[in-house]
């Protein structure tokens, strides 16, 4: 099993469920008082705790501090006052929590990447990291109308609509917000809100620079040795290259290409020269497992995971690191979502300064295609938050609309159900997405803002996965991008002053002067991997069909229609829309297949 932990309050109820945990080997955090405070399985390297009198302090996963600071830090809290000052003060990619007499505390990361979820049983109000433990642990069913949510929408679907649990009377906790427990009692609190957005692009390659030099620094394990991906690309070159300041000998890891027009390797063994003491991997797409090879693999976890065309080349990957004896792998992912800012930011430019707002239109459509009547158009009538939800609930089963149309809702695009989900599938999933527009907010007053949490938070649960995937085999995934640090300095800056077209990731690509060598930093190309999926779906498509066939579990549930299934899939396929959504359905239906944690008696 991965790592996980379950959060327990100071309360005598408590020390009963403790012994039912669904975890073999787990560890234990006490309370000052000596009850179990925090309970699960993780790395010897990835818990920090600092103690000053009963004040305990706890992080989970990338200390953004150093033990002596954590312990002066927790010398500073006298009470809930100066617990929440301090969990403010402590920003980074990971859990934080305090614990006081009949008081403590709970938050995870603004990115969404460190997530919590609560449920009650017993009387007792508790958390974890992993909805599956709660599930386990309280006996909660199966949440259909959620699966069927992911299972009709796949990719598509947007936060928070993607990050909810998957068990009734378990919830998720929202990133913003953190859990607080006084006595028996359990409030949501909220603990970050997105900075405003007024640095210039001068002032916003200082912050993002010092952020990103902050957010890797100190990756170096005290055992086993650091790796990280270089595929050639910006966003992982930056991060490769920022590590290697205080690491020279780094091992980098890439995969070979399969397409032909693919120029990754060109800049990849470019920025290899430059890395001297470093050893370089690079692994040969024979010798890797096909896309969509073992799709019936299950994959455990709190949510269906849509990385089932690769999952089985994520593994080997991992084995591969693991042999070369790496024990934290740093990647590039948070690179796109962050620097490549969502279309949104055009209607609030649109207001404060129409000229630039109509220039940068203008440039987007001519090199996106936009179509530009209809893109005004748009930009003239945004709708609101609730009505965007709804409309794309009255609008699932509709076909996607033909024209290249710029995001410039509330979410990432249109969400269409694919032609093999059953009308009872799609009518559940339209009942969620209505549930969706009467309870859900704004993530950020500004829709430049918003949508640049909304797809960040979209695809942290992906990544959320993916780093499972690696922990299978005792490594930790660090995504700095992702680190809160990082995600603040990028959302201070004024996003019409890097969204424009002209440039690819300016804001990184400057704050990288110096560190990252000039071919790559000005690179303005990027990778096609598409024909490596066409051939793994070529090869494994009967695998595919008969793992969701007739007796799939999504069929059984009433969810899936398997002879549309096949007719869709073994047909021409005009686009990849077909395929990301299957990626989707495969990993439902394996994810239904996994085995689950159980209580122990």
């Amino acid at each position: 099993m991965r790592s996980g932990f379950v959060v327990l309050p100071d309360r005598p109820p408590a020390e009963r469920l403790f012994a039912r945990l669904p975890l073999d080997g787990a560890r234990v955090i006490p309370h000052a008082s000596g009850r179990p405070w925090i309970v699960g399985r993780w790395p010897v390297d990835a818990v920090t705790v600092a103690e000053a009198g009963p004040v305990r302090l706890a992080v989970i996963g990338d200390a953004p501090a150093s033990r002596a600071r954590l312990a002066q830090a927790a010398g500073r809290i006298n009470g809930p006052a100066d617990a929440s000052r301090v969990l403010g003060e402590l920003r980074g990619s990971c859990h934080l929590g305090v614990s006081l007499p009949d008081w403590s505390r709970f938050q995870g990361s603004a990115s969404g990447l460190r997530r919590l979820f609560h449920a009650r049983t017993d009387s007792v109000a508790l958390a974890a990291d992993r909805a599956d433990l709660l599930a386990a642990l309280t006996g909660a069913d199966l949440d259909v109308e959620a699966l069927a949510l992911r299972a009709v929408c796949g990719l598509q679907l947007p936060y928070p609509a993607n990050a909810g649990s998957l068990w009734s009377g378990v919830s998720a906790l929202a990133p913003d917000d953190a859990l607080q427990w006084d006595a028996d009692a359990l409030q949501e609190v909220r603990w970050w809100r997105p900075p405003a957005p007024e640095l210039s692009f001068s002032d916003g390659v200082a912050a993002v620079r010092e952020a990103l030099l902050t957010a890797t620094h100190g990756k170096r394990p005290e055992r086993g040795r650091l790796s990280a991906d270089l595929s050639g690309g910006l966003d992982s070159s930056s991060v490769c290259f920022l590590a290697a300041r205080e690491e020279p000998e780094i091992l980098t890891f890439r995969w070979g290409e399969a397409e032909a027009g693919n120029d990754d390797a060109v800049f990849a063994e470019s920025a290899m020269k430059e890395l001297a003491r470093a050893e370089h991997l690079v692994v040969p797409q024979h010798e890797l497992p096909d896309m969509f090879a073992e799709a019936e693999s299950p994959v455990s976890g709190e949510m269906p995971s849509p990385l089932t065309r690769a999952t089985a080349r994520i593994r080997r990957s991992v084995e591969l690191l693991a042999e070369h004896r790496s024990v934290r792998h740093l990647s590039g992912h948070g690179g796109d979502e962050l620097f490549t800012p969502m279309p949104g930011y055009l209607h609030p430019l649109l207001r404060r300064r129409p000229v630039t707002a109509l220039r940068h239109v203008r440039a987007h459509a001519a090199l996106r295609r936009w179509p530009l009547r209809e893109t005004l158009a748009d930009l003239l009538r945004p709708s609101s938050f609730a009505g965007w939800w709804a409309a794309e609930a009255e609008a699932l089963t509709e076909p996607r609309p033909p024209l290249r149309r710029a995001a410039l809702g509330w979410g990432l695009g249109p969400i269409r159900a694919p032609g093999w989900i059953t009308p009872a599938g799609a009518e559940l999933a339209r009942a969620a997405l209505r549930r969706t527009a009467e309870t859900a907010a704004p993530l950020a007053p500004n829709l430049g803002t918003h949508q640049t949490l909304v797809v960040v938070r979209s695809n942290t649960s992906t990544y959320r996965l993916l780093g499972d995937l690696y922990a299978e085999g005792g490594i930790a995934l660090d995504a700095p991008f992702l680190d809160d640090r990082v995600l603040d300095a990028v959302l201070r800056v004024r996003p019409e002053a890097h969204a424009g077209p002209w440039r690819f990731k300016p804001l990184l690509a400057e704050a990288m002067q110096g560190i990252v060598p000039e071919p790559v930093r000005t690179r303005a190309t990027k990778g096609e991997f598409g024909e490596d999926v066409r051939r793994g779906l070529r090869t494994h498509l009967p695998a595919l069909l008969d793992l969701l066939g007739p007796d799939s579990r999504l069929a059984a549930l009433g969810l899936l229609d398997p002879a549309a299934l096949r007719v869709r899939l073994t047909g021409p396929q005009a686009d990849n829309s077909a395929v990301q959504a299957l990626e989707s359905l495969v990993g439902c239906e394996t994810w239904l297949r996994a085995p689950r944690p159980t209580p122990k008696d």
